[in-house]
C-alpha cells in the first residue's frame, strides 16, 4: 500500500463583482447561469451537470479533462440565506480516487452598487494528489470566470437599454 497523508488548509479568497448581490446570488444558484461560467477551462464541456440548490441539495459537476481521466465535483448545500451566503461540502474525486473533501461558505455583501464575495474554503487533502496552493488557484480562476459572466451580462444588458 502507498503512503497515505492528508493536509487540512484553510483559504480565503475575496472579489468585488460590478454586480448587486442579487445578480452575483442568481449566477451562484440557477443551474443554467452556474453551467455558464463553473467549469475547466481546459475542458469547458462537463459531461454531466446537475444542480438542486435547496438545503440538503445537490451539485454533480464532472468532466474529463485533458489528461483522460474523469474528474467529479460532488456537493451538497448545508446552508442558504438568499442574496446573503451559502454554506455546502464538497468532495472532489479523479476517476474513483478521493482526492479532497472541504466545506465552504460563500458570503455576498453590497458595496457600493457592487458586491463583495468572501469565499472561505476548510479543505482536507488526501494522499499529496491535490494541494491547498493548486485549489485556492482553481477556485480563484473560477471565481474570475464568475466575475468576467457577470460583466458580459452587464455588458449586454446596457447594450440592449442603448438599442446596440
Amino acid at each position: 500500500m502507498s503512503e497515505r497523508s492528508v493536509v487540512h488548509s484553510t483559504f480565503v479568497i475575496e472579489r468585488v463583482y460590478p454586480a448587486a448581490p442579487e445578480k452575483v446570488y442568481f449566477a451562484l444558484s440557477d443551474p443554467t447561469a452556474k453551467k455558464r461560467w463553473f467549469f475547466d477551462p481546459d475542458n469547458p464541456m462537463p459531461s454531466r451537470h446537475e444542480m438542486d440548490f435547496r438545503v440538503g441539495g445537490k451539485e454533480v459537476n464532472a468532466g474529463c479533462p485533458s489528461e483522460g481521466q474523469m474528474h467529479f465535483y460532488n456537493a451538497v448545500y448545508h446552508d442558504i440565506v438568499p442574496n446573503r451566503r451559502m454554506v455546502y461540502s464538497y468532495e472532489l474525486l479523479f476517476g474513483e480516487t478521493r482526492v479532497s473533501v472541504s466545506l465552504a461558505t460563500i458570503e455576498l455583501i453590497a458595496e457600493g452598487k457592487g458586491t463583495r464575495l468572501i469565499l472561505t474554503e476548510q479543505g482536507a487533502f488526501f494522499d499529496g494528489i491535490d494541494s491547498p496552493a493548486t485549489r485556492e488557484h482553481g477556485t480563484g480562476e473560477l471565481l474570475d470566470a464568475l466575475g468576467t459572466a457577470l460583466g458580459a451580462e452587464a455588458s449586454s444588458q446596457s447594450a440592449s437599454r442603448f438599442g446596440s
